[in-house]
């Protein structure tokens, strides 16, 4: 019996090394491509300061949806609070006490457009789970907006508590679950354009649906969640449900977040709250161009 007991704790300790001695590399992996440099040469993109800009800009950051993780005063927002994944929260962007005044001695234009466009901190190094891969390819017009309406933010005093990633965080990173590096997914050396027209046509709807990629994926065509406990993320292309779809459904289903079969979408997972602030057109250009989504 204690011959018996002896072996087993032995393979105990074995398989605890194991994990130990695994998760060791990983963790030290990840935090190589956590620390790693980039060398950008930012786009210098003009940024007005105009009342019409700035309501563009608010427009843009609202279908973006910046204040789900930035929150609704932009003054930082809790997004992961979990003792596996770790904790995450969307820093606060006004010139408030904790945000980018007493953060930075100083934030220029082009720390706005590495950080929006890039992914990437003061330091050049990644920013975690900052989707700049969809902000990416937004329009010098779309993208000196946004920057001129954080600028006109009021100041909210709020001090959000540093990032901390969990075991668990460091994991699924390591696999590519999560999207905590975000500059390793941008194409860097790529240019914006001026502008971008709004009219209905594919090609402006695809302007607009990269900001479905995140969780759609490039091809839209859904998935495994994300993150563990998060539903499959569906197929959003003519060759799913859209399919059956009109426009006026896709309208409604993503001004109310309730599905033509009467699903109702959960805001934590389906942002159909900052959808709905897509003009008809907007909305009408993305429905366009997802039903030509067929092979």
């Amino acid at each position: 019996m204690k011959r018996a007991l002896k072996i087993a704790s032995l393979i105990v300790s074995m398989l605890v090394a194991i994990v130990l001695i695994g998760f060791g590399f990983v963790y030290f992996k990840t935090k190589s491509r956590f620390n790693k440099t980039y060398q950008v040469n930012a786009q210098s993109i003009p940024v007005p300061n105009d009342s019409e800009a700035i309501t563009l800009g608010k427009h843009v950051a609202l279908i973006k949806g910046c204040d789900e993780c930035h929150g609704k005063d932009f003054g930082g927002n809790v997004v992961i609070d979990d003792p596996a994944l770790g904790f995450i929260a969307g820093p606060n962007l006004t010139r408030g006490q904790g945000g980018l005044s007493t953060r930075y001695a100083s934030f220029s234009d082009e720390d706005y457009v590495r950080a929006i466009k890039h992914g990437l901190n003061k330091e050049s190094k990644s920013l975690k789970l900052m989707p700049s891969y969809e902000y990416f390819p937004l329009a010098q017009k779309d993208l000196g907006a946004l920057i001129a309406y954080l600028k006109s933010l009021p100041p909210v005093n709020r001090q959000m508590p540093d990032i901390a990633v969990g075991p668990m965080g460091y994991v699924l990173t390591h696999f590519d679950k999560l999207p905590l590096v975000v500059a390793e997914n941008i194409d860097h050396a790529g240019q914006s354009p001026e502008e971008v027209i709004p009219q209905i046509t594919p090609v402006y709807g695809k302007y607009l649906a990269v900001s479905c990629t995140g969780c759609h994926r490039a091809n839209f065509k859904g998935g495994d969640g994300l993150i563990p406990g998060s539903p499959v993320v569906p197929n959003i292309t003519a060759t799913g449900k859209l399919s059956n779809w009109s426009e006026k459904q896709f309208i409604n289903t993503l001004r109310t977040g309730v599905t033509p079969e009467g699903k109702k979408l959960d805001p934590k997972f389906m942002p159909w709250k900052s959808a709905k602030e897509y003009t008809d057109i907007e909305i009408k250009s993305i429905y366009v161009y997802l039903k030509s989504l067929t092979a």
